[in-house]
């Protein structure tokens, strides 16, 4: 609380990160940080940059035609070949379009930005990928959310998440919010997001064997059995039946499965995550227009 009221009295932001430097032997973690501030926003009925406290960046974009204009006149400029730190959302004066976007992508980054998938030819137009290194932080799920609102309904917003249980609540995140910024979701939660996959009943369609597949672990048994007991609003049909199948089966689908697809299947020295992904995203656009 001090902390709080002497970036507020300052009026110079603080990030979460900081306070945690500022007496490390107390918290011991940054996660206790992290919960006492949102605990904190939530008791007084305000968000947390209310507090003048912004949670530290980690979250990346690439692709085409995106311009992020920050207060005090600074512009990021996204393109398409390398990643640019998203900024907290306090931050942000405005976005810009400058030509059109077919498509969104919430998705695992380096490999997709060197592929350059966001201007692949193939697609039906260019687009924007974004991620949020595993659960994603503040700023990222706050830019997810303003282009859930803000773009046409034409163009998809699609997540690409390891086929688990911790991929899924990544998934849920993003749509629906998460248990601890819960006061915030109207502010966070973008529910246009549709789940790309990977999904564990399209491997067969893959020629995936199941026995390549990852064994589950306790940790992955939990998670599941935990999800499966939230409310149907936040738990899909869909979601639940593929939590299902990896509890029957004891197997997860993460995404690197996707290089053990049989050989031949795509053309020789070319990704098989590529291909998947120039196939998903093309049904998903034709899907919605």
């Amino acid at each position: 609380m001090n902390f709080a009221h002497e970036a507020i009295l300052d009026d110079v932001p603080l990030t979460k990160r900081d306070m945690y430097y500022k007496d490390v032997p107390l918290f011991k973690s940054q996660a206790t940080v992290d919960r006492l501030v949102d605990d904190l926003a939530a008791t007084f009925e305000l968000e947390r940059a209310d507090l003048n406290i912004r949670a530290t960046s980690k979250g990346l974009i690439c692709g085409t035609g995106l311009v992020i204009h920050l207060f005090g006149g600074e512009m990021i400029r996204v393109n398409d070949s390398e990643g640019s730190l998203i900024p907290a959302g306090e931050s942000i004066e405005n976005f810009e379009v400058e030509s059109d976007i077919s498509w969104v992508l919430v998705a695992v980054f380096q490999t997709l930005c060197r592929l350059q998938l966001a201007c692949h030819p193939s697609l039906p137009g260019p687009g924007i990928i974004i991620t949020g290194k595993g659960y994603p932080d503040v700023a990222t799920r706050q830019l997810v959310k303003t282009l859930s609102d803000n773009l046409p309904l034409r163009v998809p917003i699609l997540a690409l998440v390891d086929g688990d249980a911790y991929g899924i609540d990544i998934l849920s995140v993003y749509k629906h919010g998460s248990s601890s910024l819960r006061h915030e979701r109207e502010k966070l939660a973008a529910d246009r997001v549709q789940w790309l996959g990977i999904q564990m009943t399209e491997l067969a369609g893959l020629e995936i064997d199941i026995d390549n597949l990852i064994p589950i672990t306790k940790h992955d048994e939990k998670k599941a059995i935990s999800m499966l007991q939230r409310p149907a609003a936040a738990m899909p049909t869909q979601w639940r039946k593929e939590l299902t199948r990896m509890l029957h089966t004891r197997r997860k689908a993460e995404i690197e499965i996707l290089s053990t697809a049989v050989a031949g299947r795509y053309p020789p020295g070319s990704p098989a995550l590529l291909h998947y992904l120039l196939r998903k995203i093309s049904y998903f656009i034709d899907r919605s227009v």
